[in-house]
């Protein structure tokens, strides 16, 4: 009874951690560029010397699912579309030690009031170099495709346009990515840091269009109704296991 009691509780609350990431996922169903959570329960069973003395599950985010979306046009010169599998490294918005990166393949750039170029989700782009990007202020800015970033001055729009950097873009070929609550793609790294890609020279992106988020939202509705009926299965096993206790207990005064 015992067993029966902590799978059903442990898979209750992996059924309510799979619900948090199916709502992360159609929160995020129109966010240019978004990779939709993989979620994953698996078992653990909890020893005491040779003896089983009960089994739970966990759920947690496994990763991404990267399989490209649709891209489309906007006719926004800072708007980035990355071909193939590369990522856009941004910093990372949590810090703890310099250098920290976070991938993503949203490409909906913007200059901050500090001249910073950022995505839509307030992100800082990366340079080559490592630092973040920062462009003149009232020049107009264009990416090319191997992510160089140009500055022309309208003062002077006969003067060839200036290289300020190069956007870091990285393949995620031949490294595991991991992607947690805060929704980020990283790199896995020793004693809780995160690791950093290097600069992918073969990247490319398509300036002027947006690619959108991998989820389906249908799908993710038939999901998100599929984790709450599992975790009202859990809740009536618990109650059945509470059912036979009693009746067990009963059972047993009649003696």
């Amino acid at each position: 009874m015992d067993r029966l009691i902590y799978t059903a509780l442990t898979s209750m609350n992996a059924s309510m951690d799979r619900q948090r990431a199916v709502a992360n996922n159609l929160a995020n169903a129109s966010t240019p560029g978004f990779r939709g959570e993989v979620f994953a329960v698996t078992s653990a069973t909890l020893k005491d010397g040779s003896i089983e003395a009960r089994a739970l599950a966990r759920g947690q985010v496994r990763g991404a699912d990267m399989v490209a979306a649709r891209v489309r046009p906007t006719g926004q010169p800072l708007d980035l579309a990355v071909q193939g599998e590369a990522l856009i490294a941004f910093q990372n918005p949590a810090g703890g030690f310099d250098g920290a990166e976070v991938y993503s393949r949203r490409g909906d750039l913007r200059v901050s009031s500090s001249g910073v170029l950022e995505n839509g989700e307030g992100l800082a782009v990366l340079g080559v170099g490592g630092g973040p990007i920062t462009v003149p202020q009232g020049f107009a800015i264009a990416i090319a495709e191997d992510g160089s970033v140009l500055a022309t001055d309208p003062a002077a729009p006969q003067v060839a346009a200036e290289l300020v950097d190069q956007i870091k873009l990285v393949s995620p070929q031949g490294s595991r990515l991991t992607k947690g609550i805060d929704s980020f793609l990283k790199v896995p790294g020793a004693n809780g840091i995160d690791g950093v890609l290097p600069p992918d020279p073969t990247a490319r992106v398509t300036s002027g269009s947006l690619e959108d988020s991998n989820v389906e939202t249908a799908e993710t509705l038939v999901q998100m109704i599929d984790a709450q009926r599992a975790f009202e299965q859990r809740a009536k096993i618990i109650k059945t296991a509470r059912d036979l206790d009693e009746a067990s207990s009963r059972l047993m005064s009649m003696r």
